[in-house]
């Protein structure tokens, strides 16, 4: 007889770090040179004026001023047209 319960494994308490993704500074907010705009995977929302890409799609400020969204018809190889989000910062 075992002097003692079987253990076992425990597999679903393993869970992977959240990524923070989204939006950090909303339209009308004032921001500085280097202030994280948006983080997100992929180019989902397009950077404006004033406003940089990094190599993870993150924008960013590179003036200061304050966050204006707004729309922008972008042509895809295809012929397609689709509407597309910007941000900007004026």
């Amino acid at each position: 007889m075992a002097h003692r319960k079987a253990g076992g494994t425990a597999r679903s308490f393993r869970d992977s770090n959240p990524q923070y993704l989204g939006t950090k500074k909303y339209g009308g907010e004032k921001v500085q040179p280097g202030n994280i705009i948006i983080r997100q995977r992929g180019t989902k929302i397009l950077a404006g004026a004033n406003t940089d890409l990094g190599s993870d799609h993150t924008i960013y400020a590179t003036k200061e001023g304050y966050v204006v969204y707004g729309t922008k018809r972008v042509q895809h190889f295809d012929g397609t047209v689709k509407i597309k989000k910007i941000v900007s910062v004026q």
